[in-house]
């Protein structure tokens, strides 16, 4: 069984799919572009900006579902150029702390509506 979530904190998706959905207990988050959760605009910012953005509505998303950031299991960081690596890589360590998941980072040739930088993840449920 699964539950879809959806939150208001979060963007709304921007296509056929959930923000998240839980299943025996993980959370599994789709994956998160710069957004503004409440009018849906899209953040063209710095690589730095638009990765606090993202990671601003994952854990939106993650709360909503009973999770956190501190439960993340796993995440995968999307780079349009992977020569923004070290900056993503310092705003992603402040939200992570020592509570770092497993994580991939690919570098793709283009992303949804042109942004530079999307992440996916899954998570525990608050126990």
């Amino acid at each position: 069984m699964k539950t879809i979530v959806q939150t208001a904190t979060a963007p709304q998706a921007i296509g056929p799919y959930s923000q998240a959905t839980v299943s025996q207990g993980l959370v599994f988050v789709s994956g998160q572009i710069p957004l503004h959760p409440v009018t849906g605009a899209l953040l063209n910012g710095s690589i730095e900006e638009q990765t606090r953005r993202v990671l601003l509505n994952l854990k939106a998303v993650l709360e909503a579902a009973g999770s956190s950031l501190d439960l993340v299991v796993k995440t995968t960081v999307f780079l349009k150029d992977m020569a923004d690596f070290p900056a993503m890589n310092e705003v992603y360590a402040e939200f992570f702390g020592s509570s770092l998941p497993a994580r991939a980072t690919v570098e793709v040739s283009r992303l949804p509506k042109d942004v530079s930088v999307e992440i996916d993840a899954i998570a525990a449920q608050q126990a």
